[in-house]
C-alpha cells in the first residue's frame, strides 16, 4: 500500500490538509484498516511510503517520500514529510498515462486536494514503469533511457583490411538467423568516432568483439559493452590474445582462412540462435 497525498506545492517539509478529505478515493475495505471507530490510526498510515502530488495532469512534479509526522489540529491534519532524494521527481502527465497502475482510475482525482490510501505496491509500480536514469559518462554521452534494436549485432575489431573477410563472415552468420551486423566505420553520425562506437554498442542486442592482436580499442569497447549489460561474444585467432581478466568467459577461436571463417560462421549462428530463443 501507499499514501497518495494530492496537495499544495510540496517542498517546505510541513503542510496542512482538511481532515475531512482523508480517505477520499480510497476503497472502504482499505480505509477501515486504518480506522478505530471515528479515529484515524495515523501512526500506521505514516509507515507507508507516500506519493506527494500537485493537482494537474501535465508538467506538475510528484515526489516519492515519507510522512514523518501526522497530527490532527481542529479541522485540519498537519503533515511533516521528507522526500526520497534517490528517486527523481515524476511528471503528473507520466503518472496520468499510467493511472490504472497507481489505482487512480478517475481523472478528477487529479484535481482535488485529498489523502488517499492505495492498495498497490508503489515501488513495484515505479520499477515496472520507470527506468532509473543512468549516470552520465564524461568522455562520451549515452541517452538516459536505452533503446536496444532487437535485430542489431555490432562488430568490434581493428580497422584494417585483414579483418574485412572476418567482418563479412560475421554479417553472413547474423543474416542467416534474421539479424543484421554493423561496424562503427560504416556509420558517421557524430564528429568523434568514439561517439559512433558507443552509440552502436548501446543500440546493439549482441556485440561481437575480436580480441586478435590485443587491440587496445577493442578491449576498451569490450569494457563498455559489459558495463552497458550487452550480450558479448568474444572471438580470436589466438588464445593468448584473450586478456587474463576475460579468460573465464567462453570465446570462439578461429582461423582467418576460408575454412576457418566458415567454422566461425557456424559457431556464431548457433550462439545467435540460442540468444534469440532465450529472449
Amino acid at each position: 500500500m501507499f499514501n497518495l497525498v494530492m496537495g499544495p506545492l510540496w517542498g517546505g517539509g510541513r503542510d496542512t490538509m482538511l481532515l475531512s478529505r482523508v480517505f477520499e478515493y480510497t476503497d472502504d475495505e482499505v480505509a477501515n484498516k486504518f480506522r478505530v471507530g471515528t479515529n484515524i490510526r495515523l501512526n500506521e498510515l505514516t509507515r507507508l511510503p507516500c506519493l506527494f502530488m500537485q493537482e494537474g495532469v501535465r508538467d506538475e512534479l510528484a515526489y516519492v517520500g515519507t510522512i514523518t509526522l501526522a497530527r490532527i489540529s481542529g479541522k485540519d491534519i498537519v503533515l511533516e514529510y521528507t522526500f526520497d532524494l534517490d528517486i527523481p521527481p515524476l511528471l503528473n502527465s507520466t503518472i496520468f498515462n499510467r493511472k490504472l497502475d497507481f489505482d487512480m482510475p478517475y481523472e478528477f482525482e487529479f484535481s482535488r486536494h485529498h489523502w488517499a490510501v492505495k492498495d498497490v505496491d508503489l515501488y513495484r509500480v515505479l520499477l515496472r514503469n520507470f527506468k532509473p536514469r543512468r549516470q552520465r559518462p564524461s568522455v562520451f554521452t549515452i541517452p538516459d533511457n536505452e533503446t536496444i534494436e532487437p535485430t542489431l549485432v555490432s562488430a568490434m575489431m581493428p580497422f584494417n583490411a585483414g579483418f574485412s573477410p572476418v567482418f563479412e563472415s560475421l554479417k553472413a552468420s547474423a543474416e542467416k538467423v534474421g539479424l543484421r551486423c554493423r561496424r562503427a566505420d560504416e556509420i558517421w553520425e557524430n564528429p568523434a568516432i568514439i561517439a559512433d562506437v558507443v552509440s552502436l554498442i548501446d543500440k546493439s542486442r549482441v556485440v561481437v568483439c575480436d580480441c586478435t592482436g590485443r587491440n587496445a580499442n577493442v578491449f576498451y569497447e569490450i569494457g563498455i559493452a559489459h558495463t552497458l549489460g550487452r550480450e558479448v561474444i568474444l572471438i580470436t585467432q589466438n588464445d593468448a590474445d584473450i586478456p587474463f581478466d576475460l579468460r573465464h568467459l567462453r570465446y570462439v577461436k578461429y582461423l582467418n582462412n576460408r575454412e576457418g571463417r566458415a567454422a566461425l560462421c557456424t559457431a556464431l549462428e548457433g550462439r545467435f540462435t540460442t540468444l534469440l530463443n532465450n529472449s
